[in-house]
C-alpha cells in the first residue's frame, strides 16, 4: 500500500460493509472475513477506494458486535486473525484501504475489564466504568435514559451501586475521564494500526465524556408521542461535553503517528455542533460524519438549504463528507423511493467532499419488512412497534438469483428481500442501464474529473423540483441538474449556458448529447454536463 498520499481520504470513495450480511463462506448463514476477501474484486470493479467494516471483534452479540469483549481479537463467527491479516494484504494489494469500527464508548458486560470492575468497589478497575450510588428508595442516580429504552442506569446487587449504559445494560460505558481508560484504548488503536489498518470510524464519539456532576437532563419540549422514549429528554449533560474534544485530539495524535491514516467520527448533532469535532486548527477528526442527507426532507429546496448551511458552517480548510445510508437508518431506496435512488446516487457522488456508500445501495436494495418472529435487533425488541428496528437495512447482500441470493449455502441470519431474484449483482451487471452501472459510471467520472473532487460547489437558482449546482476548478466547470420530482421539467439556458455536453444521465442513455437552449429532464432524472468553453469563463 502506497503510504505517500496522506490525504487519500479526501479524494476516495468509502464503502461500508456490515460483515454479517456481505458474504458467507462457512455455510452458517452469517457473513465472514473470507467472504469479504472473495468479493474484493467486485469492490475494485465498482471503483471504491476504502472499505469500512462494522465490528468484527469478539462479542456476545447483544448488539451484534457493538458490545465488545476483546478489542484485539476476531470473533470466531467472522473467522480468525489469520483471515484478517489475509484481508488486509488482499485489500492493499488491490489498492483498497481498510477502516475498522472502533467502539470506545462502551464494552460488553463480558469484557474482562468490566468483570473486574463489578467484582468489588475497591477493584483497581472500578473507576474504568461509571458507577454511582442511587438516590433513596432504589431510585437511579439521575434521569438519564438509554437510547435503547428505559433508564440508562443498571443496578448491581453485589456492590450496591448503579452503572451507566447509554445503550443496552449489556453495554456499560467506559469512564473516559480516567487516563488509564484512554491509554488502554489508544493501545488498542496502535495494535490495529500496526497491522496496517488505514484508520477508524469511531462509534458514538460524541458520547465519550459525560457531565462530571451527573446533573439531570432537561425535558424535551418538542417530544412527540410515538417517537423513541429516550427522546423525552435532551442529552444536555450525557453527551457532547466540552472535554470530549481533548479526547479526540489525543485519538488523532495516535493515528497521526502512523503514515496516511484517517480518523472518522460518528456524530448525530446539529451542524453547528457537528463541525466542532474537526477541532481547533483541524486537530480533531478529519471527517466527522455528516448525516444531514439521512434526515432532511427529500426536496430540492430542503437539500439546497442543508448543503448551504453545512458549507457555511465548515471551519476553514475542513473537508466535507456526505452519507446516504448506513446500518442504523432505513435504506435510501425506501426512504426516497426507487426512482429517486438514482438521483440520490448522482447527488452523493457529485457533491464537494468524501462520499460514503452503504453496501447494497449500489444495487438499489430496499428496506426489508421483518416479521415479529424474525426480529434480531435489540432496539426493536426493547421498543417494539414504532419503527425503530434496524434489521431491515442489514439484510444479506443480493449477489445472484440462486438460493439465498449467492450470499450463503445456508438460510441467512436475516431474511432476504423478496426481489432478490431480479435485483442482484449478476443481473444488474448484465443490464447496461442498471443502477449498479450508474454507480460505476458516477465513480469513474469522479475519478477522472478533478472538478468533482476538489472543485468549488456553487448553487444555481432553480424552481420547483429542480436542483442545480456547478462544480468548478481543475478543468471546465461541471453542471449537475437533478429532478427530484416525478414529472418532466425543463431548465433554460440562462441558468446553465449554451452548448453544454451531457456527460451522464441517471438513465445512462444521453452521454454525448448537446444541450442548446433548453435542458429537458424526465421525471426522476439527473444529468451531469460539461460546460462549453465559451460558457466556462
Amino acid at each position: 500500500m502506497d503510504r505517500s498520499d496522506g490525504e487519500w481520504w479526501r479524494h476516495g470513495v468509502f464503502y461500508q460493509i456490515y460483515p454479517r450480511s456481505f458474504q458467507d463462506t462457512s455455510a452458517d448463514g452469517i457473513g465472514d472475513i473470507r467472504g469479504i476477501i472473495e468479493r474484493l474484486p467486485y469492490l475494485k470493479a465498482l471503483g471504491i477506494d476504502a472499505i469500512w467494516l462494522s465490528p468484527i471483534f469478539p462479542s456476545p452479540m447483544a448488539d451484534f458486535g457493538y458490545d465488545i469483549s476483546d478489542y484485539t481479537g476476531i470473533d470466531p463467527v467472522f473467522g480468525t486473525m489469520a483471515d484478517f491479516d489475509a484481508l488486509i494484504e488482499a485489500a492493499h494489494d488491490l489498492g483498497l484501504r481498510l477502516i475498522l469500527d472502533l467502539v470506545p464508548n462502551h464494552t460488553s458486560d463480558q469484557h474482562p475489564w468490566f468483570i473486574e470492575s463489578r467484582s468489588s468497589r475497591d477493584n483497581p478497575k472500578r473507576d474504568w466504568y461509571i458507577w454511582r450510588d442511587g438516590k433513596a428508595d432504589g431510585v437511579p442516580p439521575n434521569n438519564w435514559l438509554s437510547e435503547f429504552g428505559g433508564s440508562a442506569w443498571a443496578y448491581d446487587e453485589a456492590s450496591g451501586q448503579y452503572y451507566y449504559h447509554a445503550f443496552l445494560r449489556e453495554q456499560p460505558d467506559l469512564n473516559w475521564r480516567n487516563p488509564e481508560v484512554r491509554e488502554a484504548i489508544y493501545e488498542v488503536m496502535r495494535f490495529w494500526l500496526g497491522k496496517g489498518v488505514d484508520g477508524f470510524r469511531v462509534d458514538v464519539i460524541w458520547h465519550l465524556i459525560k457531565d462530571a456532576e451527573f446533573r439531570d437532563n432537561p425535558p424535551n419540549p418538542h417530544y412527540v408521542e410515538g417517537r423513541p422514549p429516550h427522546e423525552k429528554i435532551l442529552t444536555q449533560y450525557s453527551t457532547d461535553q466540552p472535554e470530549v474534544h481533548e479526547v479526540i485530539v489525543e485519538m488523532r495524535r495516535v493515528t497521526d503517528a502512523f503514515d496516511a491514516r484517517v480518523l472518522i467520527g460518528e456524530i448525530y448533532l446539529p451542524l453547528h455542533r457537528l463541525v466542532a469535532y474537526y477541532g481547533n486548527d483541524l486537530s480533531g477528526a478529519q471527517m466527522p460524519f455528516n448525516f444531514a442527507l439521512l434526515q432532511t426532507l427529500w426536496s430540492a429546496r430542503s437539500i439546497e438549504r442543508i448543503i448551504a448551511d453545512y458549507e457555511k458552517a465548515l471551519p476553514e480548510r475542513a473537508w466535507p463528507n456526505w452519507v446516504l445510508g448506513n446500518h442504523d437508518r432505513p435504506r435510501v431506496a425506501s426512504r426516497v423511493g426507487q426512482p429517486q435512488a438514482r438521483v440520490a446516487a448522482m447527488l452523493l457522488l457529485t457533491l464537494r467532499g468524501t462520499p460514503t456508500l452503504y453496501y447494497g445501495d449500489e444495487i438499489g436494495m430496499r428496506q426489508v419488512a421483518i416479521a415479529p418472529e424474525q426480529v434480531r435487533d435489540p432496539f426493536e425488541k426493547n421498543v417494539p412497534g414504532i419503527g425503530v428496528g434496524r434489521d431491515g437495512c442489514r439484510t444479506p447482500m443480493q449477489w445472484d438469483a440462486t438460493a439465498h441470493a449467492g450470499f450463503s449455502q445456508a438460510a441467512p441470519w436475516l431474511p432476504l428481500a423478496d426481489d432478490f431474484r431480479q435485483d442482484n449483482v449478476a443481473n444488474l451487471e448484465a443490464d447496461s442501464g442498471s443502477i449498479l452501472n450508474l454507480y460505476k459510471a458516477l465513480i469513474a467520472l469522479r475519478r477522472s474529473l478533478p472538478q468533482l473532487v476538489g472543485g468549488a460547489y456553487e448553487a444555481v437558482a432553480a424552481q420547483g423540483d429542480i436542483m442545480l449546482y456547478r462544480r468548478s476548478g481543475g478543468g471546465k466547470p461541471i453542471v449537475i441538474a437533478l429532478n427530484l420530482g416525478a414529472e418532466p421539467a425543463s431548465v433554460t439556458s440562462s441558468a446553465i449556458g449554451f452548448g453544454n455536453e451531457i456527460l451522464l444521465s441517471t438513465f445512462l442513455d444521453r452521454t454525448g448529447e448537446r444541450v442548446e437552449g433548453v435542458l429537458d429532464l424526465r421525471g426522476n432524472e439527473g444529468v451531469m454536463m460539461m460546460m462549453a468553453p465559451d460558457q466556462a469563463g
